[in-house]
């Protein structure tokens, strides 16, 4: 001690150097171990594939509407699985499973092959990390793969339901099971279903019902009756099964499939167009739109063009999941874009009581027209749009130069306040012809006087 006393006092550079180099090494050690901490987790990043498709409804959606988005009765793929109320649905899938083995010509094994072979492009299908083993995705993708077939092969064919079925039998789940099918969250992608449904089936007389049609066609079938909102949906055979990415997505191209005719060539203008009672008080007219897409709103000649609008009990479910889709994707916004122009067409529950009256809007609501005004007003709550994409970006320019019009104020006060019964339009002409003869009557007894 006393001679390493003496060394230090004879070097003192010795002791600087002795010092600083200890807290120099422990910087690098916790510098060395961070840097592999982070390293490590930059490895188990998941990795972003351009084939994603099925998404985490965002926060700032499912915040406005938790119900819309989440399942109730039954969970389809990874996101909801083994959630304690929708543990009850799970016994049934397995049956579902059960009969389909007996259905087909395969084996339980030909069919875990057929999921296990796509099990890499499953998990890219999903916008997050899948944290589940192989066999288990595999085991929850087969069982609720085949569960939705059988749904909708029971949907379309009675005859292949039995007494013992109880989603289409007695307790009767159906109503409980085809919402959760129209939630983005509860999604399997549409290749698998395609996969397992092409299988051979041995009851070759069940299939002649179906025309031996693809699952497409089971699809369009059922969403024609439980997604439908206005519009028809005569053109599902120009989607091929090679664009659709599940449910949603095929409902959504079921929509929109037309829409690409109604490109306007001019560059949107506003966002922004009167309520529909404005509009009727500045002389716009309205009529049901004539073409048979729900999206073609057309303004021309003073006539507003609305393509028919049904609202039952499941619509605002369904526009919620569309429009979810079409926020997380970032592309082709039409349904919120239509959701944004009739937000701006109803502001009160009058608006919603002119669109019944002209037939343009038919609802089955037990809370009327105030309850159909709150529901298309939510709809838009934290819902983006591009402006300089906005698809009435026109429509709605169009709409305000009318209404700033002075000219057209005046003949509709006009119109609606002398001209709206028979009465008042005879009145009127009667009124007119009197104040004509008045006027023709003095002049004749002036020109007399001064003869």
């Amino acid at each position: 001690m006393i001679a390493g006393s003496r060394d230090q006092r004879e070097n003192p550079k010795m002791e600087g150097s002795i010092q600083s180099a200890a807290p120099n090494d422990i910087d690098n050690r916790c510098t060395s171990a961070l840097e592999t901490s982070m390293m490590e987790k930059l490895d188990k990043l998941f990795p972003m594939s351009p084939s994603r498709c099925i998404y985490r409804v965002p926060h700032r959606l499912r915040s406005v509407c938790e119900k819309a988005y989440t399942p109730q009765v039954v969970s389809i793929g990874p996101l909801h699985h083994g959630k304690e109320t929708l543990k009850a649905m799970e016994e049934h899938k397995w049956r579902y499973l059960q009969c389909y083995i007996a259905r087909n010509n395969l084996s339980l094994k030909d069919c875990i092959k057929i999921v296990r072979d796509q099990e890499t492009r499953l998990r890219s299908c999903y916008s997050e990390a899948i944290e589940l083993q192989s066999d288990e995705l595999i085991s929850i993708i087969l069982v609720d793969a085949v569960f939705i077939i059988e749904f909708l092969l029971r949907y379309s064919d009675p005859g292949l339901r039995d007494e013992n079925d109880c989603i289409f039998g007695t307790p009767e789940m159906i109503y409980g099971v085809w919402p959760d099918l129209m939630m983005l969250e509860n999604q399997l992608p549409f290749f698998i279903l395609e996969h397992l449904f092409s299988a051979p089936f041995e009851d070759t007389d069940t299939l002649e019902d179906f025309g031996r049609l693809s699952i497409l066609h089971l699809c369009h079938e059922f969403l024609n009756q439980v997604g439908h909102i206005g519009g028809t949906f005569d053109n599902w055979k120009d989607v091929s099964k090679e664009e659709v990415l599940h449910f949603v997505d095929f409902l959504r191209k079921l929509h929109i499939a037309p829409m690409s005719e109604l490109q306007s060539a001019r560059q949107p203008e506003q966002v922004t167009a009167p309520c529909i009672e404005e509009l009727k008080r500045a002389g716009v007219k309205f009529k049901i739109g004539s073409t048979k897409n729900l999206f073609d709103i057309r303004f021309k000649d003073g006539i507003l063009e609305i393509p028919k609008l049904v609202i039952s009990d499941s619509t605002e479910l369904v526009l919620r999941n569309l429009i979810a889709l079409e926020q997380c994707r970032r592309k082709d916004l039409y349904i919120s874009d239509y959701v944004c122009i009739m937000d701006q067409f109803v502001n009160t529950p009058k608006d919603v009581e002119l669109l019944v009256h002209y037939g343009i809007v038919e609802h089955m609501l037990g809370g009327g027209n105030d309850e159909v005004s709150t529901m298309i007003n939510s709809l838009t709550t934290e819902v983006g749009i591009t402006v300089m994409e906005f698809h009435y970006g026109t429509v709605c320019a169009d709409l305000n130069k009318f209404c700033s019009s002075l000219w057209h104020r005046r003949m509709a006060n006009l119109r609606q306040n002398y001209f709206n019964t028979p009465w008042k339009t005879v009145s009127f002409i009667a009124a007119v012809f009197l104040l004509i003869f008045t006027a023709v009557q003095t002049i004749c007894s002036i020109i007399s006087l001064k003869a």
